[in-house]
C-alpha cells in the first residue's frame, strides 16, 4: 500500500498526477528515484567512528536536516512559515561544500540580493512576492562575508566575487522605528559579491562608547532587542564575530589585488580583539554586552545572565591563536554552563525572570525555555567547536555526545522525558522543572549544520581547501582511531586515521597511495580514479592547539 500527497498546478493537473502515481509501479518508479538522490547527497561523505550514534547522524540525519528542513522546505513543527532568514540559509549551506556546492553558490547570491545599498538586509523574506521585514539587527548582515569566505576556501570559485548582484530599493527605518515589514523589489543600484560583502563590513563596523559594535535591535540573539534603545549599547559577541569576519575576509581581498582593505580588515581586527580584551574581560570569563547607560550584561555582578555561552566560544573561535584568558572563558562556561546530569549545554545562566535589567523579549519566554537559559543548540554547537580549538578532543567529543538526541533517548524513561524525535536535532531543550530535559522546536533549527561540521570537520579533522584536503583530526584520547570515505567528483578517498591511545590532536603522518605526504594537505581531485590515505598520529611535539576555523 501506498498514500499520494502532492499538488499540481490547478484540478486537472493534480487529477492527472493522481492517476499516474496511483498505479504502483510508478509510484515505486518514483521513490526509487527519490531513494538514489538522497544517497547520492547523503553519501558525498561517510565515516566509520568508535561512536555509533555520531555515525547515525554524520552519514544521515544531520545533513537530511539541513536538507529537507532547513534549506527546502524552511519549516518544521514549531515553525511553518517557509521563509527564508538571512543569517539562516546561510549559515546552513556552509555544511553543504562536500556534497553540493552548487546549491552554497545559489543562496550566496540570493542572499546578496536582500541587502540594500545602505549595507543591512532583510531579517527575513519570503519570495514571488519578495515581502519581508528591514530590522535593526546587527549581525545579519555580516554572515553574508562571513560565508562567501568559506565558500571561496572551500571551493577556490573566486568567479562568485565578481557576480554582479542588485541592490533591493526601499525607504530606511525612520528614526524610532525599530522594524518595517513590506514588499520589496530590486532597486538601479548593483555590485558584485565582493562589494556586497564589504558594504556589510562597513556597516557593521560601527562602535559605541567601549569601542565594541553596537548591537542595534540585537545580536545572533534577537531576543536581545532592548539592550540598546539609543543606540549606545552594544555586544561583546559582535565584536567577536566581526574579527573572524574580518580576518577570513582579508586574504579574499589580497586574492582580489586589494592589499589596502585587506590591511584595513586586519588592523580593524586586531583592534577590536584588544577592545574586547581591555573592556569586556570580567575576572573569569567575558561579559556579553552593554546596555545604553553601560551597565554590563553577563557578569558577574548581573543579577540574571551572569554567564553567556557564546561570548565565551566565539572568544576561543575568533582568536589565531586561542589565549589563556580563552582557555579560562571555557573553562567557566564548562563550569556554569555545562549540566552533565541533565546532558545539558545552556545558553546562559541564570535566566531572566524578576531582575531590574530588560534585555528584550528574550524575557518574554517562561526561565528555562528557549534563548531564556535553556539549552538553545544552535550556540551549543559552538562550544564544541571551542573544545576542539583548544585541543581538547576529550570535551569535544563529551559535548557531542551530549548535544546527540539518540543518546537522549535509550529507555523509556528518557523518551517520555524528551518526548521529541531521537534522529533530529532540537532547537531547544527546556533546563527547569518540571520540564527539564525537554525537547522543543525540533527539525528547523541550525544546529544541525553547525554539528554536522563540528562533527566532520572540527573532530574528525576533515577540511576543504579547494583541490586539497587538510586532515588535522582533534579525537577523544581512548580512541584508536577511524574510517572515512569521501567522494570527489567521480573518485572516491578511503581514509583510515590511527593513533596511541591518550593522543588527541597530534602531529599526523600521511601516506597517499603508498607515497609519505609531507604537511596536512593531500590533493584532493577528481581524477576518476580510487586513492587510500593513511593518517597515524602521533604525540605532538609542541602545543595541541587544532588550526581550523568554523
Amino acid at each position: 500500500m501506498h498514500f499520494v500527497l502532492g499538488q499540481g498546478n490547478d484540478r486537472d493537473d493534480a487529477i492527472a498526477l493522481c492517476r499516474r502515481f496511483r498505479e504502483p509501479d510508478e509510484a515505486r518508479a518514483s521513490f526509487d528515484r527519490s531513494r538514489t538522490q538522497w544517497d547520492h547527497l547523503l553519501g558525498a561523505v561517510q565515516v566509520e567512528t568508535p561512536e555509533p550514534a555520531m555515525d547515525l547522524l554524520l552519514n544521515h540525519w544531520l545533513p537530511y536536516q539541513v536538507m529537507a528542513s532547513r534549506l527546502w522546505g524552511r519549516t518544521g513543527y514549531y515553525q511553518s512559515s517557509g521563509a527564508y532568514g538571512f543569517r539562516d540559509q546561510l549559515q546552513d549551506v556552509m555544511a553543504l561544500s562536500w556534497a553540493a556546492s552548487n546549491l552554497a553558490r545559489e543562496h550566496i547570491l540570493r542572499a546578496a540580493g536582500r541587502q540594500f545599498p545602505e549595507g543591512d538586509v532583510l531579517h527575513w523574506w519570503h519570495e514571488a512576492p519578495l515581502r519581508g521585514v528591514r530590522t535593526r539587527c546587527s549581525d545579519d548582515l555580516l554572515w553574508l562575508p562571513f560565508v562567501t569566505s568559506h565558500y571561496v576556501c572551500c571551493t577556490e570559485d573566486y568567479s562568485i566575487l565578481d557576480e554582479q548582484v542588485t541592490y533591493l530599493s526601499g525607504s530606511a527605518l525612520r528614526r524610532g522605528e525599530n522594524e518595517h515589514y513590506a514588499e520589496f523589489s530590486a532597486g538601479d543600484d548593483h555590485g558584485s559579491l565582493y562589494q556586497h560583502c564589504c558594504r556589510a563590513i562597513e556597516r557593521a563596523a560601527v562602535v559605541g562608547p567601549h569601542g565594541l559594535p553596537v548591537i542595534g535591535g540585537g545580536d545572533w540573539n534577537d531576543g536581545f532587542n532592548r539592550i540598546s534603545t539609543t543606540g549606545q549599547g552594544e555586544s561583546v559577541w559582535l565584536a567577536w564575530f566581526l574579527v573572524r569576519v574580518c580576518r577570513d575576509f582579508a586574504p579574499v581581498c589580497e586574492r582580489r589585488g586589494d592589499a589596502r582593505l585587506a590591511a584595513e580588515y586586519r588592523e580593524l581586527a586586531d583592534d577590536l580583539r584588544w577592545r574586547a580584551e581591555n573592556g569586556a574581560w570580567d575576572g573569569q570569563w567575558y561579559r556579553r554586552a552593554y546596555y545604553d547607560d553601560g551597565t554590563p550584561l553577563g557578569s558577574a555582578e548581573s543579577d540574571e545572565c551572569r554567564i553567556d555561552l557564546i561570548a565565551q566560544t566565539w572568544a576561543v573561535l575568533s582568536a589565531e591563536q586561542p589565549t589563556e584568558r580563552d582557555r579560562e572563558a571555557m573553562s567557566s562556561a564548562w563550569r556554569e554552563l555545562v549540566r552533565d546530569h541533565d546532558r545539558l549545554v545552556l545558553l546562559l545562566a541564570p535566566p531572566f525572570d524578576h531582575g531590574t535589567g530588560d534585555p528584550g523579549y528574550v524575557k518574554g519566554y517562561p526561565p528555562g525555555i528557549r534563548e531564556n537559559g535553556a539549552q538553545y543548540t544552535h550556540a551549543a554547537t559552538w562550544a564544541v567547536w571551542a573544545a576542539a580549538r583548544l585541543g581538547d578532543g576529550e570535551g569535544a567529543m563529551s559535548l557531542f555526545r551530549l548535544l546527540n538526541p539518540i543518546l537522549r533517548c535509550r529507555d523509556a524513561a528518557e523518551i517520555q522525558r524528551y518526548r521529541v524525535e531521537p534522529y533530529v536535532l532540537s532547537g531547544d531543550i527546556y533546563s527547569v522543572p518540571p520540564h527539564t530535559g525537554r525537547g522543543g522546536w525540533t527539525w528547523y533549527s541550525g544546529a544541525a549544520a553547525w554539528l554536522y561540521r563540528a562533527g566532520v570537520e572540527a573532530l574528525l579533522g576533515l577540511k576543504q581547501w579547494g583541490d586539497e584536503l587538510e586532515l588535522s583530526p582533534c579525537l577523544p584520547r581512548g580512541w584508536t582511531g577511524y574510517r572515512a570515505r569521501l567522494r570527489r567528483g567521480n573518485s572516491w578517498y578511503q581514509l583510515e586515521v590511527s593513533k596511541p591511545p591518550g593522543v588527541s590532536c597530534g602531529e599526523a603522518v600521511i601516506v597517499k597511495d603508498g607515497k609519505r605526504i609531507e604537511g596536512r594537505r593531500i590533493p584532493f581531485v577528481d581524477d576518476g580514479l580510487d586513492h587510500a590515505v593513511e593518517v597515524r598520529l602521533q604525540p605532538a611535539s609542541g602545543s595541541e592547539i587544532a588550526t581550523g576555523q568554523p
